[in-house]
């Protein structure tokens, strides 16, 4: 084991692009690689670019069928199949959109094979996460579900138990579809209430297929719980579940959209604690995977304020160096915000809200709050199966 963290990035990745009024804005994938180098962590992670994701690959996930369609949308995006989910409102074709979404998904496949071969120890790729798409459809800005085609990856090279944590404010609904009926990977989604959100599900009381009951674990969150409550919920079930299961790789997903400044949901999470949940998926990787870490990014559309910082931490607490909250930003890369977006930059690696607390579900349940009947219904749901004391 080189113990050496991975950083997954290709400049080709910011191709991802759905045109200029869609909130899927490449900028963000761009300005979290300067803000990166900017604080000198990619001489602290190796930069590999991984080769796109073949067709074999692709449909360790995806039908056939569905690859086609993307092919052809790709090459003639006015040909798009909406039965596909492409061509719509949320998935626009564009012209190369099969090249680069099958680039991004071999940056998180290749992830998958550097730590499970031991060429890394934690590997990230800010670029992943698309954690919508299904096998035969592509949805909510996702064409390649690259988060399932990692996992599934580990599962081909012999890996026997997966767990998967996703923490974007929306329910990783194509993930947990692709392993609905594995019990070999464990899905664990804490977003917001599908009542709410897209997709509309995630629901306590999806925990999987009869011949895999128990391996989906979703925790559905009220709109406006914030940082507090969302720490609480997390640290309330993650832990317990992955102690039970014992993965030997750990796969996670940090979208950014969880942030109060984020246009598209209705979470009010800051920075500091999406760094705090960051920090915790890597110590439970050493707690309970033997450190195999593969970090992908997701959501995220408060694209200047929120995005880069948020990643630039996860990058850092990966690579071993993490950014201290009160680090200021470099005014080289607040110059190339401006330049890029005409918008001003941050000035520091923090919301203010450094360190957060939280009470610990220990410390007692609360049958009038909505995030602890949250919680408790998601733990009634799943740790039964899982031999847990609700």
């Amino acid at each position: 084991m080189s113990g050496r963290a991975q950083l997954m990035w290709d400049e080709a990745v910011t191709g991802y692009d759905f045109g200029p009024e869609h909130p899927m804005d490449p900028v963000r994938l761009a300005l979290t690689r300067s803000l990166v180098g900017a604080l000198g962590l990619d001489r602290e992670a190796e930069v590999v670019a991984a080769r796109p994701a073949g067709e074999s690959t692709l449909r360790l996930v995806h039908r056939e069928d569905y690859i086609d369609a993307v092919k052809a949308a790709s090459a003639d995006p006015g040909s798009a199949d909406g039965s596909y989910g492409l061509g719509t409102i949320d998935d626009p074709a564009f012209a190369g959109m099969h090249e680069v979404s099958a680039l991004i998904a071999g940056q998180s496949v290749g992830a998958a094979e550097a730590v499970w071969r031991g060429e890394a120890l934690h590997a990230v790729n800010f670029a992943g996460g698309l954690h919508h798409a299904m096998p035969g459809a592509a949805s909510g800005f996702c064409v390649y579900n690259d988060a399932a085609l990692a996992i599934a990856r580990l599962l081909e090279l012999g890996a026997e138990r997966v767990a998967y944590v996703d923490v974007d404010v929306h329910h990783g609904d194509g993930v947990q579809a692709a392993f609905w009926e594995d019990p070999r990977v464990l899905t664990v989604s804490l977003h917001e209430h599908p009542a709410t959100l897209f997709p509309q599900t995630g629901w306590p009381e999806e925990t999987g297929a009869d011949c895999a009951e128990g391996s989906a674990v979703n925790v559905a969150l009220p709109a406006g719980t914030g940082d507090a409550g969302w720490l609480r919920a997390f640290h309330a079930v993650v832990p317990e579940v992955l102690a039970e299961f014992r993965p030997q790789v750990l796969v996670t997903q940090h979208g950014a959209d969880t942030h109060f400044e984020d246009p598209l949901a209705h979470l009010a999470v800051s920075l500091d604690a999406q760094r705090a949940v960051q920090v915790a998926c890597h110590d439970f990787a050493h707690e309970y995977a033997g450190g195999r870490w593969v970090a992908l990014g997701g959501g995220g559309y408060a694209v200047v304020e929120v995005v880069p910082r948020s990643w630039t931490h996860l990058v850092g607490i990966a690579a071993g160096r993490p950014v201290e909250p009160e680090t200021v930003i470099p005014e080289g890369w607040r110059q190339e915000v401006f330049a890029r977006t005409r918008q001003l930059g941050p000035q520091r690696m923090t919301d203010g809200r450094w360190p957060v607390s939280y009470a610990s579900w220990e410390a007692g349940y609360d049958p009038a709050d909505r995030l602890d009947q949250a919680v408790r219904a998601a733990r009634r749901a799943v740790f039964p199966l899982r031999g847990l004391l609700a």
